[in-house]
């Protein structure tokens, strides 16, 4: 599986972006999907995480209520809603897909990473 993040930019505070995740392969539906995020200084974190299915959801506590993922299985893409964005939530933002049916909520669970896209948030 190959990956492919996009949708990162420059946003104020209290505003939204919308990242996708491409993935290749037929396979793509087989594959628990993650977020993770990487702020400079600091080691990559779990963002959030979602069932091969879509039917299962989980987040970090700093996103909950804020961030939605999401996937369209038919379209092989993964997307992050981020909404009432913060400084703190500038990183580099990652997708991931789960290895052997695991959902991706920690680094070693994850098989196959896509190249990041930069998140900045203004205050």
């Amino acid at each position: 599986v190959q990956l492919q993040a996009s949708g990162g930019g420059l946003v104020q505070a209290g505003g939204s972006l919308r990242l996708a995740c491409a993935a290749s392969g037929r396979t793509f539906s087989t594959y628990a999907m993650g977020w993770f995020r990487q702020a400079p200084g600091k080691e990559r974190e779990f963002v959030a995480a979602i069932s091969w299915s879509g039917v299962s959801t989980y987040y970090a506590d700093s996103v909950k209520g804020r961030f939605t993922i999401s996937r369209d299985n038919a379209k092989n893409t993964v997307y992050l809603q981020m909404n009432s964005l913060k400084p703190e939530d500038t990183a580099v933002y990652y997708c991931a897909a789960g290895s052997q049916g695991l959902v991706p909520k920690r680094e070693s669970m994850a098989d196959y990473w896509g190249l990041g896209t930069q998140v900045t948030v203004s205050s």
